[in-house]
């Protein structure tokens, strides 16, 4: 049960009218659902280890169905939960998942395996210790260990609990592509052991040292939220309907205007689309749009501290708080009633955007000498081709307002990423930070280079 935003992969397995659930999203509807519809219990919920990159909802689908909560080996929480032991067999009505305990990524790392009715291993649920192509990055935080120390915990839980089962086994992992769990995960969601044996380089690797040195070499820094949500989910968390209680606040116009006019120490996030954003938007509105990877950069790039204020379309509400909430953001104060065009009608003052088309930006590169580009992509993407004298600062520093020290006032900037959606979020928080002088290149670096490309 796959959440694209995340790259998350939760899973319900069923038989005889008995079901469990591995990994499940703090949003729990879809599996007492798909329960209910299938006339089935949850009988047990799973869980690989303390995900990073979002918060669990195995709280909440325990108080409301019973089903224990299961960890592997070392782990420890502040709620109840049903620690298990290495090789422990649960039965789900005619099939039989095995606890395969495999710390590396994190000490408490786990994987299940499931053998059908004639106890014949069928599919592994690998969390983040195995994804197709990678494994699960070993220098988030875990106790007192080190990278390398974690990573050789890693080399020999796949050694001897992954590499040893048979080739036929489908590999399904907690992540697919996009994830920042992973160094390089590959395209497919799921996969084979004899596949990964043969194409993965953590499983091909037969040297502990090689091993170490090629699994901890380039890994870019986590994302900050990462403990943050690690931590939830180790010491619990607001149940959801609270949570979406407080989002779902309308806040009118002029109590928006007066908190502005006394600088209310509060975050304005608008959820619309890009393009729609660029039109008009409630000044100083940080734009992180549900057409991308929402949740993901709103935990890059939001504080947890500090009070939100949602701007959607209308209807929109409401999956607006609960994406939110899947990273651990609680702190809402409700949303604008009536959304950007009540605010506009109001004749509140109102920004915008400037977006051009890559033309433009061609045309005055050679004659203004005070044009910036500005390139957010990630730096391996600017390594792989960039415009000439850009300047390349990921969306993800920019959170800092320190970053933009290098910005001066006589500046042209034109910011880019890859295809308008960073460099939307980008433009939000330059202007935020009162840099106006900014234009948005419609379409990105892609747009730009096949322009380049033309004769």
């Amino acid at each position: 049960m796959y959440t694209n935003c995340l790259s998350e992969a939760a899973y319900y397995i069923e038989s005889a009218g008995e079901a469990a659930i591995i990994d499940p999203i703090r949003d729990i509807q879809s599996y007492l659902d798909l329960a209910a519809e299938r006339n089935a219990r949850i009988k047990y919920i799973f869980e690989t280890h303390f995900h990073a990159d979002f918060v669990s909802g195995h709280l909440e689908l325990s108080k409301l169905t019973g089903a224990p909560i299961i960890y592997g080996p070392e782990t420890e929480t502040k709620y109840d939960i049903e620690i298990a032991k290495d090789g422990q067999k649960y039965s789900i009505g005619e099939l039989t998942l095995e606890v395969l305990h495999t710390p590396g990524h994190t000490l408490e790392s786990t994987c299940y395996l499931l053998s059908d009715q004639n106890d014949e291993p069928y599919c592994v649920f690998t969390g983040d210790t195995l994804f197709v192509g990678d494994v699960g990055r070993p220098d988030l935080s875990s106790g007192d260990l080190s990278s390398e120390e974690l990573a050789t915990l890693l080399f020999r839980s796949l050694q001897i609990k992954i590499k040893t089962l048979p080739d036929h086994v489908i590999v399904y992992p907690a992540h697919g592509p996009g994830s920042s769990c992973g160094k390089n995960i590959g395209p497919d969601t799921q996969s084979t052991i004899g596949k990964e044996k043969q194409t993965n380089y953590a499983l091909r690797a037969e040297d502990k040292d090689e091993f170490i040195k090629a699994v901890t070499t380039g890994l870019t820094p986590p994302p900050s939220y990462f403990s943050l949500n690690a931590k939830i989910n180790k010491e619990g968390y607001s149940e959801l309907d609270q949570v979406v209680k407080k989002g779902m606040r309308e806040v009118d116009i002029k109590t928006l205007a007066a908190w502005k006019d006394e600088a209310k120490d509060l975050v304005i996030v608008d959820t619309r689309h890009a393009d729609v954003f660029a039109e008009g938007f409630v000044p100083e509105s940080i734009f992180i749009g549900l057409e991308g990877r929402y949740a993901e950069w709103a935990g890059m790039l939001l504080p947890y501290d500090k009070e939100i204020l949602l701007v959607t379309e209308p209807g929109k509400e409401e999956e607006s708080i609960i994406r939110l909430a899947r990273v651990g953001f609680e702190n809402f104060i409700g949303h604008l009633k009536g959304g950007y065009q009540a605010w506009k009608n109001a004749g509140e003052e109102i920004d915008l955007l400037i977006n051009v088309e890559p033309d433009e930006l061609i045309m005055d590169l050679p004659f203004d000498e005070n044009l910036v580009v500005l390139d957010v992509r990630k730096e391996t993407e600017f390594d792989a081709g960039h415009v000439d004298n850009a300047e390349n600062l990921s969306l993800e520093k920019l959170k800092d307002p320190g970053s933009m020290a290098m910005i001066e006032e006589t500046d042209n900037i034109y910011v880019h990423c890859a295809g308008g959606y960073r460099s939307t979020i980008a433009c939000s928080l330059l202007k935020r930070q009162g840099i106006h002088n900014i234009r948005n290149v419609i379409g990105g670096w892609k747009a730009i280079s096949e322009l380049m490309q033309q004769p």
